[in-house]
């Protein structure tokens, strides 16, 4: 455990739900974890004990279970499913799904467990942010930000010129219809400020933006309990990109304003990353996170007043350790989030040099 992670409180110690089983952690929600093929390694899934309407018998409700994030589409995370609808359901249904965003280890998997809850009578319906809903189909169809020619042309664009990078970036099409092979065709729209009825509690929406188009977290005051997704992580900080979809984008400053969306929480709420795992102490998680991206925004500004720097000039400054291209492709979106907010700001300049690259610099 790091300094920064002894600052916060993990209720649970070291204790993990095991593979295809869950574990309790509030009356009526049950935590799920799943493993990844990546270097985050794995993802937490969440159920809560649900009812809705019986659309067959009005007047009388289906007993059942809300899914909130889904995993990746693959043989090993549907097996952890079919595990868990054995043996941890009570007997009940899937009544809808939830997901936070539409990044693959969310949304993964969210049309097979749509179609695999939906009955003659009762619709198994995706809930979600309208903009990532669109994305995400928009996504499954085209390479646009996960790898192809437009996302090859981005990065080098900003500095990431050696053909080998290059040609990988651009043979990289198939990576979120490989995750995410298809979206469910009717959605229920999550909505900033919204209230949704879940097993007899409120749970209010908090839009997030800057990792992904329109993020959802969910809120239950009454238990003082915080479904984070990916806003607000423990033990790393949630990656923050700009990407060739949005190649102006300020997604820093987005991220930034967003996270302090959470502060009004009381600060006993209980949180619940997607990475990591469940903790308390959310006020001090986000002063952290400030305080992380202020040093790294202050060494970027540093290096850019000494001469003028492109995102992957900035790469071995924000990231010390040796990436592989998945992670790099990550990395250079983030170094250039961060070039953007000072740009934004006022604080550098932006100029395109002849070799078709953009640099930064100070004054």
């Amino acid at each position: 455990m790091n300094i920064l992670e002894q600052q916060l409180d993990y209720p649970f110690g070291d204790t993990l739900p095991a593979p295809g089983t869950t574990m309790e952690i509030a009356p009526g929600i049950k935590w799920i974890r799943m493993a990844l093929p990546f270097a985050l390694d794995h993802i937490n899934l969440w159920l809560l004990r649900d009812e809705m309407e019986d659309p067959a018998r009005p007047g009388t409700n289906i007993q059942g279970w809300t899914v909130v994030d889904c995993c990746i589409s693959r043989d090993e995370s549907k097996a952890q499913w079919e595990s868990i609808f054995a043996t941890q359901l009570e007997g009940l249904p899937v009544l809808r799904v939830i997901v936070t965003h539409m990044h693959p280890d969310h949304i993964g998997l969210a049309s097979w467990l749509c179609e695999r809850w939906t009955t003659p009578t009762h619709v198994c319906r995706l809930w979600i942010s309208a903009t990532d809903y669109n994305i995400a189909r928009l996504s499954i169809q085209s390479t646009t930000s996960f790898g192809g020619e437009s996302a090859a042309l981005f990065f080098a664009s900003h500095g990431l010129t050696d053909p080998d990078s290059v040609e990988k970036i651009k043979g990289r099409t198939g990576y979120y219809p490989n995750l995410v092979p298809s979206v469910p065709g009717s959605f229920c729209r999550l909505m900033d400020g919204q209230d949704i009825r879940i097993g007899g509690r409120d749970w209010r929406c908090i839009s997030g933006y800057g990792h992904a188009p329109e993020h959802m977290a969910l809120h239950c005051k009454s238990i003082k309990v915080l479904i984070s997704g990916d806003m607000v992580l423990p033990r790393i900080s949630t990656n923050v990109s700009v990407y060739d979809q949005e190649p102006e984008a300020d997604a820093l400053r987005l991220f930034l304003e967003s996270i302090d969306k959470f502060l009004p929480l009381d600060k006993d709420t209980l949180t619940l990353p997607s990475h990591g795992k469940p903790f308390r102490g959310l006020h001090t998680r986000i002063t952290q996170l400030h305080d992380h991206h202020r040093d790294r925004l202050a060494e970027v500004m540093e290096a850019c007043t000494a001469q003028p720097c492109s995102g992957a000039d900035i790469l071995p400054i924000m990231f010390r350790r040796k990436l592989d291209l998945h992670q790099t492709t990550f990395a250079m979106g983030e170094s250039v989030a961060h070039l953007h907010l000072l740009w934004h700001a006022g604080q550098l300049r932006r100029s395109l040099g002849s070799d078709g690259v953009y640099r930064f610099s100070a004054g």
